[in-house]
């Protein structure tokens, strides 16, 4: 185990689950990452080992099959994961969200029907909140349900779903009028909107009537996981499948679930850091210049103790964040300072890593090329670092109200 990042007081079951998800990161994730990243390629073989040892059903109450383990015990895998490979913690980051939402805030019927079959990894969900003409200004969504006898019928795009064309099932957040009388005061933009669960098959194009899953979007980084849009244009839906079986409460189903996802977007960061630290202090101690290996140079030395402090607090903050999600406390400011501090941290530590490869970390064959083109999406995943100042900043003057 590295020397950083560790965490106390954790169970024998919790050390087990990490001892096992590292060696398979050792063993099955970093030794392909490369030519699955370069290639742009889905990670068939590694998602269908993370099937096996139950990674999808980790937080999943053991009665409807999963492992019933806590936020903190998935922030570690996750970290573990990303240390391997980022797009690998994403193919699981929007199903746990998801599957989390169910276990939260799904009717009976509904955890009954969904929650065995995620915990498989045979329903794998994605999560949809962002529209093309907006990014963090949830309350402005414009997709629409409108009701129809027992049904509701959905018109709008939506953008950014990471697992998009790979899932089976979307959370979708939308706007929904029930309950709104003509003439009646306005009701608040937030209390309009709906979360509802909708099934479909993996691929592109328009894979059930009226809906459309366009080819994916090409990035910088996060390659191998799918990112696509979802058109919807005169989708049919039961009222069933709203989440929780009530309309107007998607906004806090949706805010709760964010949460789990800056813990998740905070543990990739740190997984990240963690590796790009590794790949540096490796290095500096094999690269010679002046006689003597660049580690021995106070400038390299110097920055190798800055990345290692940077790696060690974001760690820490995370593992607070994710440990008060699961004491049941409210964690929003702490889950944003998680996120803010652990995805800035992760940018600067791969910087200085990239630095200290010098001309070789502009190279393909070299490990830091790709953490760099990954480290900056984690600025912006789960809410920008405004966004989290936005957060944090709220969170401070409601708890030092003068």
């Amino acid at each position: 185990m590295t020397r950083l990042a560790q965490t106390a007081g954790l169970t024998d079951i919790q050390k087990e689950i990490l001892s096992t998800v590292r060696s398979f990161v050792d063993k099955e994730i970093i030794p392909h990452a490369q030519a699955l990243e370069h290639a742009d390629a889905y990670p068939q073989d590694i998602v269908d080992g993370m099937k096996e040892m139950g990674l999808f059903g980790l937080m999943i109450p053991e009665a409807y099959g999963g492992l019933g383990e806590s936020l903190l015990t998935y922030a570690l895998v996750v970290e573990e994961i990303a240390r391997g490979w980022m797009s690998v913690s994403g193919v699981i980051n929007t199903h746990f969200i998801v599957a989390y939402m169910l276990r939260q805030h799904g009717t009976e019927a509904q955890k009954q029907h969904y929650l065995p079959k995620m915990a498989e990894g045979t329903i794998r969900g994605a999560f949809s909140m962002s529209e093309p003409d907006l990014g963090s200004d949830v309350a402005a969504i414009k997709t629409r349900a409108r009701r129809d006898g027992d049904d509701y019928v959905i018109d709008g795009a939506k953008m950014w779903l990471t697992n998009g064309g790979t899932s089976n099932l979307i959370a979708l957040l939308v706007k929904t009028d029930d309950g709104v009388a003509e003439g009646a005061e306005p009701v608040k933009a937030h209390r309009r909107l709906t979360t509802f669960l909708v099934e479909k098959p993996e691929g592109y194009g328009e894979v059930v009537p009226g809906l459309t899953i366009p080819g994916k979007i090409a990035k910088m980084g996060y390659k191998g996981v799918d990112t696509t849009e979802a058109v919807f244009s005169g989708f049919r839906i039961g009222a069933d499948q709203i989440l929780g079986g009530a309309s107007g409460k998607g906004f806090a189903h949706m805010m709760d679930g964010i949460e789990v996802g800056r813990v998740n977007v905070a543990a990739r960061a740190c997984g990240i850091a963690v590796r790009a630290f590794e790949l540096a202090v490796d290095y500096a101690q094999q690269r010679k210049t002046f006689g003597k290996p660049i580690a021995e140079h106070q400038a390299i030395a110097f920055k190798l103790a800055e990345m290692g402090t940077k790696v060690e607090a974001a760690h820490h903050m995370m593992v607070n964040a994710a440990r008060l999600k699961d004491s049941g406390e409210r964690n929003d400011v702490a889950a944003g300072m998680a996120k803010y501090l652990a995805s800035e941290y992760c940018a600067e530590v791969t910087q200085e890593a990239f630095r200290i490869h010098g001309g070789y970390g502009y190279s393909k064959e070299y490990e830091i090329e790709r953490l760099m083109r990954e480290a900056p999406f984690l600025l912006i995943g789960e809410g920008t670092s405004e966004i989290q100042k936005t957060i944090i900043s709220r969170g401070l003057l409601r708890d030092y109200r003068v």
